[in-house]
């Protein structure tokens, strides 16, 4: 039983939604970061960063946080999901550039265009050209192919959620007819579907 500690963001889907396509057993424990939940003394014991989502293994008693680490643990458990032969470097190559690149940098156009639109003119035109640029960059990778390790990995799972809020980083994914068809492919998986909506229900996954 695996136990999960995560909120209704992109980070913390990337997780409930490769435990919906593992198909184990786990149980969901909501951290409401708008209430500073992630602060609270015994959230941090197993998180010390104060970030969602963190995974307690009752199997194992590992403890882990960080979406990255969490993924290959799981997939490295269950033998899943991580890519077969070269498509496991791909895959490593991948999840290295949400981890440090899709994620951060879109996290920083929610901030700053979404919630907080017209405080930094600069940050807004800067984090929105280099959204724009991550996006031409996926766009180019999934040219040809199905999944951007050439077969459904944790690298789809880890990039997806990011990109499930295009309306609010102002991009439109007819521009980019690559990763549209690579959104709207995951968007159809009954896991991606049940993972979404995970600790609850928010809104529907916007389509584009």
């Amino acid at each position: 039983m695996i136990d999960l500690y995560t909120w209704t963001t992109p980070n913390g889907r990337k997780v409930s939604i490769m435990l919906e396509e593992l198909g184990v057993p786990y149980m969901v424990h909501p951290i409401n970061i708008g209430k500073d939940e992630q602060f609270a003394p015994d959230f941090l014991k197993i998180a010390p960063n104060n970030r969602i989502p963190a995974i307690v293994d009752q199997e194992t008693g590992q403890t882990l946080m960080e979406t990255g680490a969490i993924m290959l643990y799981l997939g490295q458990k269950h033998g899943r999901f991580l890519g077969e032969g070269d498509n496991y470097w791909r895959m490593i190559e991948w999840l290295m550039w949400q981890m440090g690149g899709l994620g951060p940098m879109l996290g920083q156009v929610h901030h700053f265009v979404k919630y907080n639109p017209g405080k930094s003119e600069y940050a807004e035109e800067r984090y929105s050209k280099e959204a724009s640029r991550l996006y031409r960059v996926l766009n180019a990778r999934l040219e040809g192919r199905d999944y951007i390790a050439d077969e459904y990995t944790i690298a789809d799972m880890a990039c997806w959620p990011w990109v499930s809020r295009f309306e609010w980083q102002g991009i439109d994914l007819a521009g980019f007819p690559n990763v549209r068809d690579w959104y709207l492919r995951l968007a159809d998986r009954p896991a991606v579907q049940r993972g979404y909506q995970i600790p609850h229900f928010v809104t529907d996954i916007p389509m584009p």
